[in-house]
């Protein structure tokens, strides 16, 4: 069982503890609670754990959205910030938009109510109340084996629309995207019987060959539509409705716009169905659109496309919600058995071939850099590195995020590789607190250890387990990688041999395997034993390409560490962090950088950058997607007269506040602030300094 309900000791409640994902969510009672486990399929929406507790009020330490459904399943209220509804007595299933998704069922009447920190939710006497939560991890339900010829390539992707939970409009939620099934290649191809594609009347038609079907997947995925070759790529459905995807731009260009298009119509329309919410793009684009939103949504799924694909692109383009990820894939057959797990994250597939090179040093602007300076480098050795390397450089997409897929070194891109989707896959449950070690081996480079010491485990919410280890002997850091660990923050010198330590070198390639789930390797050239910390069982991690002045490596680790610690993904924390110093460029994720080390404190980590003005300050927000927060997630920003909801991904909004509104709203939790193109930190920034 991933999803555990344990009472809490320093008041009343209890605490959903998400063992796999790291999560953890309270629920405090107004007295002390004796948990018993009920049936899970009790509820509305499926759960995976439930329990049953007595109290007169639950409290949730933030603020979430809550919505109150009858016993039929109707959506009766909707409570916001600063709103609050009463209910009256009757039977109700209570969804909180919680980090771990959480539901409530009683027979009673109630009141809910949200202020500007917390939500509570009051009974009219002490109450029996069933609580049920899904765990949002997930893993393919099955695996496909392919051969390496494109027909064959086309029936295994096909296979990918298996995975959604729902072929209505709300398939647009993360939650309700299961994970596709994974690839492998063999000699013929073996779809596993239990693995039922939906017949929703869409058909991908696409040439014959492995970079068409590539481009194509997330799209043949998100619609379940049939994939089948054909003399030029297109859309169809069995209504007799055409649409071809080879645009002005491109095929790949084509396919990227009609997924955006289709999935952002989506998230509209579904706004008559479960959810139906106030949702600000829903606001900004329905007048300039000639779609009955209500009927649409009960219309069939081939229906919905030819008519969402009748609106023009742009009439639209500047609202749909910016894209988490773009993976650049060399589309050559080994690398068809990443494409589920990008898939699953709905990212855009590029095929592409990027600008390839052979570098043997660092870039020219970071050697005058190292010129100018007086500072020291992480290298181990005062010779400068001089390994010939194959650096690809995949073209920068509008989206958050980029990664590359294929043999090389990526630059200003992630390092995909299969081993790190895997050990996700099976990483192993875990109750305990988040583990962080870190390891100082240059006493020179104390300054760095005293700000880890200082930001780490800094959270009220969550509980940590830090580890600081100086001037470390092969064996005891050999030791502290096998342990398992959340996150290993490494300080120090690597060259050619490996890790520099007391007594000589530690290649982590020749251990036989490592209990590190996540790293930050932030010394000189570390980018081989970062794979080889992925390649023994780690999911993800930072890595240097190059040798990195100790001052810049200070900056991008300290920057580093205060996004992580307040919930940013991995390759969504180095993308913040590269622009702290000119060396930032030597920096990039290898494995699976959409892995966070902790749980943001509002569900979605967000980075504000504020302007002043003549009688205002204008903040614009720009949210970050994670994988429990996916695209189609939405939130809403805790500000009174800004109380509508966003599509959480990439630019939400520019809101204008007063210095007294914008004093509080910083204070709500940490996170990174840009200002004049220097980041701060909200819990610490003093607007009277720095305007």
């Amino acid at each position: 069982m991933t999803l555990t309900f344990t009472t809490l000791d320093d008041r009343p409640g209890v605490e959903i503890i998400d063992q796999i994902e790291r999560q953890r969510y309270r629920l405090y009672t107004d007295s002390p609670i004796s948990p018993t486990p009920v049936d899970a399929d009790t509820f509305h929406f499926p759960v995976g754990s439930a329990i049953a507790i007595r109290t007169s009020e639950i409290v949730l330490p933030t603020v979430v959205p809550v919505y109150v459904r009858d016993a039929e399943g109707d959506m009766i209220a909707e409570v916001k910030q600063f709103e609050s509804e009463a209910v009256p007595e009757g039977s109700y299933s209570i969804d909180l938009c919680t980090r771990i998704k959480t539901y409530l069922r009683a027979d009673a009447g109630f009141e809910v109510s949200v202020d500007m920190e917390q939500t509570r939710i009051d009974f009219d006497a002490p109450t029996e109340v069933h609580v049920g939560a899904r765990s949002r991890h997930e893993r393919p339900a099955a695996t496909v084996t392919t051969t390496e010829d494109p027909l064959d390539m086309m029936a295994a992707v096909e296979t990918f629309g298996s995975a959604l939970k729902t072929t209505d409009p709300e398939r647009s939620y993360p939650t309700l995207r299961g994970h596709p099934p994974a690839l492998q290649l063999g000699d013929s191809l073996d779809i596993p019987s239990g693995v039922e594609c939906p017949d929703t009347g869409v058909h991908l038609e696409l040439p014959p060959d492995l970079p068409s079907i590539f481009v194509a997947a997330p799209l043949a995925y998100y619609l379940g539509a049939s994939v089948r070759p054909g003399p030029s790529p297109r859309l169809t459905t069995d209504d007799g409705f055409e649409y071809a995807l080879t645009g002005p731009e491109g095929y790949e260009r084509e396919v990227e716009r009609v997924l955006k298009q289709l999935f952002f119509l989506d998230c509209l329309t579904r706004t008559e169905g479960y959810y139906e919410i106030d949702l600000h793009e829903r606001r900004a684009v329905e007048p300039y659109v000639d779609l009955d939103f209500e009927t649409l949504y009960h219309r069939p799924l081939a229906e919905q496309v030819a008519e969402y694909l009748t609106v023009p692109y742009d009439v639209v383009e500047e609202h749909i919600p910016e894209w988490r990820l773009t993976a650049h894939v060399d589309p050559v057959a080994r690398n068809a058995e990443q494409l589920p797990f990008v898939v699953d994250d709905l990212a855009i597939v590029r095929t592409h071939q990027p600008h390839q090179k052979t570098q043997t040093s660092v870039t020219a602007s970071v050697e005058q850099e190292f010129t100018r300076s007086s500072d020291f480098t992480r290298a181990a050795s005062a010779e400068p590195s001089t390994v010939q390397t194959d650096y690809v450089e995949p073209q920068s997409e509008s989206t958050l995020e980029q990664a590359w897929i294929g043999d090389g070194v990526p630059i200003g891109a992630s390092k995909l590789t299969p081993e790190a989707f895997q050990n996700r896959l099976d990483r192993e449950a875990a109750d305990g607190d988040i583990s962080i070690t870190v390891v100082q081996n240059d006493a020179r480079m104390a300054a760095e250890r005293q700000i880890a010491d200082e930001v780490y485990g800094n959270r009220d919410d969550l509980p940590f387990d830090i580890t600081v280890r100086e001037n470390l002997t092969t064996d005891e850091l050999a030791d502290t990688l096998t342990e398992q660990n959340d996150f290993f923050h490494y300080i120090g010198h690597i060259d050619a041999d490996g890790f520099t330590c007391e007594d000589g070198a530690l290649d982590v390639r020749t251990l036989d395997s490592v209990g590190v789930d996540t790293f930050l390797l932030n010394a000189c050239n570390s980018y081989q034993q970062g794979l080889g910390l992925i390649e023994g069982g780690a999911i993800g991690g930072i890595v240097t390409l190059n040798e990195v002045l100790n001052d810049g490596a200070v900056k991008i680790g300290e920057t580093v560490a205060r996004l992580l610690n307040c919930g940013f993904p991995l390759r969504a924390a180095l993308t913040i962090a590269r622009d702290e110093s000119i060396l930032g460029g030597q920096y990039i994720v290898v494995g699976d950088g959409g892995i966070t080390v902790t749980q943001p404190g509002s569900g979605t980590p967000d980075l504000l950058e504020i302007e002043k003005m003549s009688d205002h300050f204008d903040v614009e927000m720009t949210a970050y997607a994670t994988d429990e927060r996916g695209l189609g997630s939405i939130l809403t920003p805790f500000l009174k007269e800004h109380n509508s909801y966003y599509l959480s991904s990439g630019h939400i909004d520019t809101f204008s506040l007063s210095k007294e509104e914008l004093g509080k709203f910083l204070q709500l939790e940490e996170g990174p602030v840009r200002i004049s193109g220097d980041v701060y930190w909200s819990s610490t920034l003093d607007l009277d300094s720095v305007f």
